[in-house]
């Protein structure tokens, strides 16, 4: 299910489309401006961003302009100006694609469908990584010490996963709650971490490989 992150500073708007969005078979996550909408490119990974050119603060165009200088994310923009000249330019910034709007839903659908079809699949991950003397194989979901199997509960297993699959990348505790099934509120996965840790760590307290970021969520860093 791809993730699209809206950006607009019309509340409506955004909860408008984040509803239609949904319903058609995204993932949707929305920020009011581009302080929000850099948190959340922060702590999560979108395959598309729908990025409202005029907004307070920093405009739709100079944050195209600067997520064009760090990464390639896709980007259509939404905005009120619909002149040759607006268009170039937000397509000179690293736009993908541009909608003036008022706009229909179904052809913002389209566009967003055409993007996704041109961009390259993401990179598979490494069949294993590793850890010290510890090797997990992602596929297989198995963890390994030499030739000795390591039990891991299947929650243990499915977070081990999600984050062997992320590696390098900080995960947000409530991605990880998604994307591990795990059951209760979100702080619960402390424990589990916690508890996945003491079989990864050398010394759990001072964790080498799965750290936490404080306020943002979990990182894996392998060898």
């Amino acid at each position: 299910m791809p993730h699209i992150l809206v950006v607009d500073d019309d509340r409506r708007l955004r909860e408008l489309l984040r509803k239609y969005l949904s319903e058609n078979g995204f993932r949707v996550s929305t920020a009011r401006d581009a302080m929000a909408a850099r948190a959340q490119l922060t702590a999560l990974a979108f395959d598309l961003i729908v990025l409202d050119v005029m907004m307070p603060g920093e405009s739709g165009l100079e944050l195209t302009r600067a997520l064009r200088a760090t990464g390639d994310v896709p980007i259509l923009l939404l905005t009120a100006m619909g002149e040759a000249r607006d268009r170039i330019e937000g397509l000179e910034c690293g736009a993908d694609d541009y909608l003036p709007k008022p706009f229909e839903p179904r052809e913002l659908l389209l566009r967003i469908r055409t993007i996704l079809r041109r961009a390259p699949p993401p990179a598979l991950p490494a069949n294993e990584i590793k850890m010290g003397d510890l090797r997990f194989d992602v596929e297989r979901a198995e963890l390994r010490n030499g030739d000795r199997l390591v039990r891991l509960t299947e929650t243990e297993t499915r977070l081990l996963k999600v984050l062997a699959e992320n590696a390098g990348r900080v995960i947000a505790r409530d991605e990880l709650v998604h994307r591990g099934q795990i059951e209760g509120a979100s702080r619960t996965i402390d424990v589990h971490i916690a508890r996945l840790r003491r079989k990864i760590e050398s010394d759990p307290k001072v964790p080498r490989y799965l750290k936490t970021l404080r306020g943002s969520g979990y990182l894996l860093r392998p060898d």
